[in-house]
């Protein structure tokens, strides 16, 4: 029993929210320099000293960089905004409808909006004291799952009352996630007008220093490629393990993903398909990176026919295997 004055308090709710990287709110210079300011300063991701750094990246990335990647954005902007958006909404939305209104549903962007910390706040003032956090990386990596964390953890900081919270472990080895990528990529590949005779799988690259630190990445991105090559079984098709989007003069993880698609052209492959299973969305990186630069660094080189597969987004697949995977988190909450 509250006392009359007593404010109104929502409680016993369960939420899940489902986290991605990040995007900028338009495909402008000025939207993208805002974006890659708070990305590009996030220790977890650029693991350089700030006082070194933030120089590089105040003069020169800041005043260079936001022209040429508001240009890719643009390529693949949709009527309903950024594709990432887009589709981790859907995601979202689709979950919540198999979920049932018993457990809500929210997505968030670690850099950019909607903010971890402003739809935290939201599941707790809609009554949600157990929240599972769900980083939508299968592959663990400290600059993607370990910062998504960092940034609940930080929102926790602030909040007087804060929810019970759990994280949904990287799923790289996940039979419902192997299973799922199987039978979409299995579906796409048949649904092309020619057989491929390789299958890139192209994963996001990180610098090389960071497997000697300790992050179990590549490793995780290893057992997804071999598992999945295991799962699609189609012994006429040639798998080739690669790593994108190499950024800065360090040395990242290999093979990288442009250089192997030039050099199989080179050697006389002459029909390719690329897929990202290290995404659970399609975004700058699939849509621009490797459907468009991909197809032309490879049919420029000689190739003849090039397809670049859609990730699990919000196909059927996909969401099964995310109910899957958040209802076995929620496990005694539910």
């Amino acid at each position: 029993m509250r006392p009359s004055d007593h404010p109104p308090v929502a409680t016993g709710g369960i939420g899940v929210l489902l986290v991605n990287l990040g995007t900028p709110d338009a495909p402008t210079p000025a939207a993208v320099r805002r974006y890659l300011a708070e990305f590009l300063s996030d220790r977890r991701v650029v693991e350089i000293p700030p006082i070194a750094w933030q120089p590089i990246l105040r003069g020169v990335v800041l005043r260079t960089r936001p022209k040429k990647s508001a240009h890719a954005y643009s390529q693949v902007w949709t009527e309903a905004g950024s594709p990432l958006a887009a589709i981790t909404a859907e995601q979202a939305r689709r979950l919540q409808e198999r979920l049932g209104e018993g457990i809500r549903v929210a997505w968030a962007m670690r850099y950019g909006k909607p903010a971890i910390a402003g739809a935290l706040q939201a599941l707790l003032d809609a009554g949600c004291e157990r929240v599972l956090l769900a980083p939508l990386y299968p592959q663990y990596c400290a600059a993607t799952t370990a910062t998504a964390v960092d940034a609940a953890a930080d929102a926790l900081k602030a909040m007087r009352r804060q929810p019970a919270l759990r994280t949904l472990p990287p799923y790289y080895d996940d039979a419902a996630y192997i299973t799922a990528l199987a039978a979409d990529l299995g579906a796409q590949l048949d649904a092309l007008d020619f057989v491929p005779e390789v299958l890139l799988l192209s994963f996001h690259g990180m610098p090389a220093r960071t497997l000697q630190l300790g992050d179990p990445y590549h490793c995780h991105c290893r057992v997804t490629a071999r598992l999945l090559e295991d799962a699609i079984a189609r012994p006429g098709l040639r798998f080739v393990t690669t790593f994108q989007s190499r950024f800065g003069r360090a040395k990242w993880l290999e093979p990288a993903t442009d250089a192997v698609l030039a050099e199989e052209s080179a050697k006389g492959t002459r029909r390719l398909a690329v897929a990202a299973p290290g995404f659970a969305a399609d975004c700058l990186e699939t849509l621009e990176e490797l459907a468009i630069r991909g197809r032309d660094r490879f049919l420029g080189g000689g190739g003849e026919r090039f397809a670049a597969l859609a990730c699990l987004n919000a196909a059927e697949p996909g969401m099964d295997m995310l109910e899957a995977l958040v209802r076995r988190e929620l496990a005694g909450w539910i």
